[in-house]
């Protein structure tokens, strides 16, 4: 025997047509559309006269360009293992799982149940159970069914807390993008800190062997009465003074390596694997880069972006609070079998369906609304000022990092000339003392000329290097440049007004 279980629909059909309509003319979202940014007076061009305007080098890799492949296969290995970069996707995951939540407003709740019921009624109560024919004081009840609910969106607010996670996303990927920056700034400067203890290490200890062999004649000479005891006891002095600062510069050498693995997402010792005296030194490729226009770098920097993606975050949120004013509409309704028999529980006699739409609109709330709009247009001005710190903050971090590097290589070559100025002297000298020439003094003070050349040209090479490092971070560089929004979203003229063009319902 086959039945058939049918819901009377035809008295659904108003409902049905009244929603249809409310959903063909409802379909406007209160408060301010964004568009775009404020507009920030960047300026004219930048302040350092040498600066090219050519357009960028691609710096998503800017390491590769340094001809060093260790550091690049240190940056490469943090890019993937670096715990901070983890974090900051794991705060990604949980942004889209917040606009998830947000977009599920929108939808309908379905639920579904199925149970049973005993009771059992009392025969002194209001009603006459005893005195009613067929009714027994004690019942089972069984019940099976289903019931939604649905909230519909008619003024925007889920649209507008959609919209709101989604800018959320975009300037959390924008915070993970600088985090992968600032990553990869600090292995090339932790590298370059340690290469230049291990340069310095190598000029000291070549100073040393010097001195050393500067002793040791000295000695043979005071033997056959060439030289007084007190030549003797000014080269032991100072070799014994260049021999203190070897641990100095290894213990530099073994915290920037330590440094490094930490930034790997690694342990000490693979850290200090990574490197020993014998590692090739590499020379980076250190000269002017063409660094493009001001405004190419705005929409390089993941921190204006972020700031960006923020401000219209804020601003969606001012709809969501605005949408509290007007009305709410939600239908619930439930379908499902109820029957004091388990067998008949599914015979269509046992159906029973509940609708019910419900319109509801706060009246007074003590201006609970209105407060809580006055405080999302302010953190949206909040936002608007933020960004606009953001825009100015770059500008000012990339003319720094300009001008740093441009002194740097400037500072570079003076040290070369005095330190080619210093071999060269150092070698006459040499020549001379051998001769019987000049005294061990001269010797001694070029030998010391000599070191302190070598050694302030190892350091000016350092800090040069770490500062074209910090000029590729001030760039927008260092990572992979997938550009979260179009690039007229960051608008940059001289115009100096700081408010967002907005539309729509106020």
């Amino acid at each position: 025997m086959t039945s058939s279980i049918a819901f009377p629909v035809p008295c659904l059909r108003p409902i049905v047509l009244a929603i249809s309509g409310v959903l063909l003319t409802a379909c406007m979202s209160v408060g301010p559309n964004y568009s775009r940014p404020p507009s920030v007076n960047i300026g004219d061009g930048w302040a350092q006269p040498t600066v090219s305007a050519q357009s960028p080098q691609n710096l998503s890799k800017w390491w590769q360009s340094l001809g060093d492949p260790v550091l690049s296969q240190l940056v490469t290995q943090a890019m993937a293992d670096n715990l901070d970069i983890r974090q900051a996707m794991a705060r990604i995951q949980e942004a889209r799982a917040q606009r998830d939540r947000a977009s599920s407003g929108a939808m309908p709740t379905v639920g579904v149940s199925a149970g049973t019921t005993r009771h059992e009624q009392s025969e002194n109560g209001p009603l006459p159970i005893r005195n009613i024919p067929g009714v027994e004081r004690q019942q089972t009840i069984y019940e099976a069914g289903f019931d939604a609910a649905w909230e519909l969106d008619l003024f925007g607010r889920t649209r507008r807390a959609v919209e709101s996670a989604e800018a959320s996303i975009q300037a959390t990927q924008a915070d993970a993008d600088g985090i992968r920056m600032s990553i990869a700034a600090e292995v090339a400067r932790s590298y370059f800190s340690m290469r230049g203890a291990q340069r310095e290490l190598t000029v000291l200890e070549a100073s040393v062997a010097t001195l050393q062999k500067s002793y040791a004649l000295t000695q043979r000479r005071y033997a056959v009465g060439d030289v007084a005891m007190a030549d003797v006891d000014a080269a032991r002095v100072q070799l014994s003074a260049a021999t203190a600062g070897l641990p100095a510069l290894q213990a530099r050498m073994r915290a920037s390596a330590l440094s490094i693995a930490v930034l790997l997402g690694a342990n000490p010792e693979t850290g200090l694997a990574l490197f020993n005296t014998q590692t090739p030194l590499h020379e980076a490729r250190l000269s002017p880069i063409p660094v493009g226009e001001r405004a190419d770098i705005l929409r390089r920097r993941p921190d204006v972006i972020a700031a960006e993606r923020r401000l219209a975050a804020r601003t969606a949120e001012i709809g969501i609070a605005m949408a509290e004013l007007f009305p709410k509409l939600s239908i619930s309704a439930g379908a499902g079998f109820q029957s004091l028999e388990f067998d008949s529980l599914l015979n269509s006699a046992s159906r029973s369906f509940l609708v019910k739409p419900v319109v509801s609109w706060r009246l007074f709330d003590g201006g609970r609304v209105r407060a809580e709009i006055h405080a999302s247009e302010a953190r949206e001005q909040q936002a608007a000022l933020g960004y606009e710190k953001a825009v100015l903050a770059s500008l000012a971090d990339a003319e720094r990092a300009l001008s740093d590097y441009r002194f740097g290589l400037d500072t570079l070559a003076l040290r070369a000339t005095a330190r080619d100025a210093a071999r060269s002297r150092h070698s006459r000298a040499k020549v001379r003392f051998a001769a019987g020439d000049s005294a061990l003094t001269e010797l001694l003070v070029q030998e010391r000329e000599l070191y302190d050349a070598e050694s302030a040209y190892v350091r000016a090479y350092t800090t040069a290097s770490t500062d074209l490092v910090a000029l590729f971070k001030a760039l927008g560089g260092g990572w992979e440049g997938q550009e979260l929004i179009s690039k007229q979203s960051v608008e940059v003229d001289e115009d100096t007004t700081l408010v967002p063009v907005v539309t729509g319902v106020r």
